[in-house]
């Protein structure tokens, strides 16, 4: 259908998605023909714009009111029609600022990168903190506990830890234990944790190991500890989202935050963003979830290397300011990237 959009068409859509982005109200003809100074009548840009809801763009809250934009005017206008700015240096020097990993934990990090996106943006700030096997592998230490159990401590390069406690019912002393970690620090160093993973099947199913029973075991106790851990969310300016005048509907409200407190369906859709590197855009009804109706969710992934470490991003209502938004997600990314890659 939007190959039948004028260029006056476009013009008059894009007058409308920003005027509408302003100020959440319906917009009339005689509006976008004011704060625009576009040399068309009222009347002919009633014309189009009524052209423009048939083509399903507009729609009408009331039957008197002005029109709003629908998700697919988002969608065109994200795509076709907007023309997004550079950052400001000041909003550069904010991000570096608060971005920062001296003196932090990378949770500690990541958290606040998700205060910075919310302060800066206005709405709702986002991030997914690397899952444990997105880290490399630094170093595995066995450590003899009472009875048969004992403790694996994982390392990853980032800093992060995974302790388990393992059963074990071999008498294993703890000269063994040093030499069944200085075996797996040899043969996993340089490797993600996902390759990790994946080096351990296949290193228990060489020649090697079967004659050398000690290994054997340091790869099966390796492998029970590298049990997959759901990703960890850090989400910041919830209230900013209830600042918006689309919604204070008490029932919508409610419906928002479940969402932000159970979590689930939104790690779902965050981890589809994970599988597309670069920014991406999820307007309204594109993300398949009945509590983002109205809502736009605007990501990145941020790496190291070619490997994906996360995601980052601000959740605002659909009419958020893309132009500014865009920009801020980007670029926060990028600075978060490079400093995993300096870890």
């Amino acid at each position: 259908m939007t190959e039948r959009l004028t260029e006056r068409g476009k013009q008059i859509l894009e007058a409308i998605i920003e005027d509408y982005i302003a100020t959440a109200e319906p917009v009339g003809s005689r509006t976008v023909t004011r704060s625009h100074g576009l040399t068309l009548s009222p009347a002919t840009v009633r014309n189009v714009m009524s052209d423009l809801e048939e083509m399903g763009f507009l729609a009408s809250p009331h039957t008197s009111a002005g029109r709003v934009p629908t998700d697919k005017a988002y969608r065109f206008y994200v795509d076709t029609l907007l023309e997004v700015r550079n950052i400001a240096r000041n909003e550069k020097d904010e991000i570096r600022k608060r971005c920062s990993l001296a003196g932090k934990d990378l949770a500690e990090a990541l958290k606040e990168t998700s205060r910075m996106l919310s302060s800066l943006s206005h709405y709702t700030g986002i991030v997914v903190a690397p899952r444990f096997t997105a880290n490399y592998f630094r170093h595995i230490e066995f450590i003899k506990l009472g009875g048969s159990r004992l403790l694996v401590i994982l390392v990853s390069r980032s800093g992060t830890v995974q302790n388990k406690i393992i059963d074990t019912k071999d008498e294993l002393r703890p000269d063994d234990l040093v030499r069944m970690s200085n075996y797996l620090n040899h043969l996993l160093e340089g490797l993600t944790i996902a390759q990790v993973k994946e080096k351990i099947i296949r290193e228990m199913q060489s020649d090697k190991i079967r004659y050398d029973s000690l290994l054997a075991r340091a790869l099966e106790l390796s492998r029970q500890t590298l049990s997959e851990t759901g990703s960890e969310v850090f989400i910041e300016g919830q209230a900013n989202i209830l600042e918006q005048p689309e919604f204070t509907d008490m029932a919508r409200m409610k419906e928002i935050f479940r969402a932000f407190e159970e979590k689930g369906q939104l790690l779902g859709l965050l981890d589809r963003c994970m599988d597309a590197p670069g920014v991406n855009i999820y307007i309204g009804s594109e993300a398949h979830l009945s509590q983002m109706v109205g809502m736009s969710l605007i990501t990145s992934t941020y790496m190291t290397g070619r490997n994906t470490m996360g995601v980052l991003g601000v959740i605002g209502p659909t009419r958020m300011g893309y132009a500014k938004v865009i920009p801020i997600v980007d670029y926060t990314a990028q600075l978060v990237s490079r400093l995993l890659e300096r870890e």
